[in-house]
């Protein structure tokens, strides 16, 4: 079965009132609608809104870069999967190794995040990798393997089908580096060979993308590997032509 390519652009903490309509009206004015591929964007919380009224009658999804693995309460500063869902965005990514990182995710943690998204009906962008010493440790299809695990054990073998999966190698995200062609399609299919040893039909369905340092210039040959269904574009996604040609090269 063929799976249909999708391009998130993540835009982590950038962004004014201004640049979000600049950047937006570059992404509108580009011929995205011609492409055979999935496209969406995740601003910060406080632009989704924005972002939303002004992608309205186009083939862009909005996403959310996090959510609260609660529903409501006393959660001061957390937003809810739910509210994402409510406010019609499509997408959450969740398990960026800036959060396991920089705010102590833990594997749990980001499990029960997958969970509160996919109960509100929403489809998770889940990323998983290794560090640079995890690699040279030769740990890095334990180390994924393990973030994989702890996720489709809390929400059942049936689910993993709903995810779309973003392998992130640590040392290549805002570093400049890139994983090789060879080296992001070894993991991508012992990704996908996990999914078969969990469900088949996941593992044809499954779309697993590739984030870390991807531009235009490199896209085209990472995409073109058999399990590279796409791409997770941090830095390149703040730039309207370059987002473009990045979605171009998959679509």
């Amino acid at each position: 079965m063929s799976r249909r390519p999708i391009v998130a652009g993540n835009w982590k903490m950038h962004g004014t009132v201004s640049s979000v309509e600049q950047l937006v009206n570059g992404l509108l004015e580009s011929e995205l609608s011609a492409l055979n591929c999935d496209v969406a964007v995740c601003p910060p919380a406080l632009y989704v809104a924005q972002v939303q009224q002004l992608v309205a009658d186009s083939m862009i999804n909005v996403g959310t870069q996090n959510c609260s693995p609660f529903e409501q309460g006393a959660y001061t500063g957390e937003i809810s999967a739910k509210m994402s869902a409510d406010i019609g965005c499509k997408y959450v990514i969740l398990g960026h190794s800036e959060r396991r990182t920089l705010f102590a995710e833990s594997d749990e943690v980001i499990a029960e995040k997958v969970a509160a998204v996919l109960e509100a009906g929403l489809v998770p962008v889940f990323c998983v990798g290794e560090t640079l010493e995890q690699r040279e440790g030769n740990e890095t299809l334990d180390v994924i393997t393990q973030q994989l695990n702890v996720v489709a054990d809390k929400i059942g073998n049936d689910k993993l089908v709903e995810l779309v999966i973003a392998y992130e190698p640590v040392w290549a995200i805002g570093t400049g580096k890139t994983a090789s062609p060879e080296q992001a399609q070894e993991v991508h299919a012992a990704i996908r060979r996990w999914l078969a040893s969990r469900s088949e039909s996941a593992a044809a369905e499954v779309r697993i993308v590739y984030g870390g340092s991807v531009k235009a210039a490199n896209a085209t040959e990472l995409f073109a590997q058999a399990d590279i269904d796409g791409g997770l574009i941090g830095g390149a996604a703040l730039d309207a032509n370059e987002f473009y040609q990045i979605c171009k090269a998959a679509g």
